[in-house]
């Protein structure tokens, strides 16, 4: 992952503060780790989403996976530049394991490979996503 930075591109200020409001809706009494993501597609359009945690914890959702499905709801299939993901603490927040894997399904889709804005309080990290998740499985190793 690259240091931290202070973000100065106006498109990644509102990708990032459309992550933090999004953070604000978050459904999460169990963990308080309120999560926030923001994707950012090549047509300008940004779609959000926040974690809904579950009082059966292996039915928790998280951000990332939320403003997949939305986009794709709305029949979004490709086209993913960037996303941000924020979330409490010190620290920038990557995603976990299983948001790398259903980015990954909606960037194959467009063939892009986006970069990730790990967003802390105070700095930001940034990575593509293929960094965070080497030799994916996608739709093209179905064929």
């Amino acid at each position: 992952m690259d240091g931290g930075e202070t973000v100065t591109d106006t498109n990644d200020q509102s990708l990032i503060a459309a992550a933090r409001e999004a953070a604000q809706q978050s459904y999460s009494p169990y963990s308080n780790f309120a999560v926030g993501a923001a994707l950012r597609f090549a047509d300008g359009s940004v779609v959000t989403g926040t974690n809904i945690e579950n009082a059966s914890y292996g039915l928790a959702l998280c951000a990332e996976t939320i403003a997949v499905s939305k986009a794709m709801a709305d029949g979004v299939r490709g086209g993913l530049l960037a996303v941000a993901v924020t979330g409490p603490g010190d620290d920038p927040i990557t995603p976990c394991g299983r948001c790398r894997q259903v980015l990954n399904e909606l960037a194959q889709l467009g063939g892009t490979d986006p970069e990730i804005l790990c967003v802390g309080p105070d700095e930001v990290k940034r990575v593509k996503l293929s960094v965070l998740l080497p030799e994916a499985f996608g739709p093209a190793s179905l064929i």
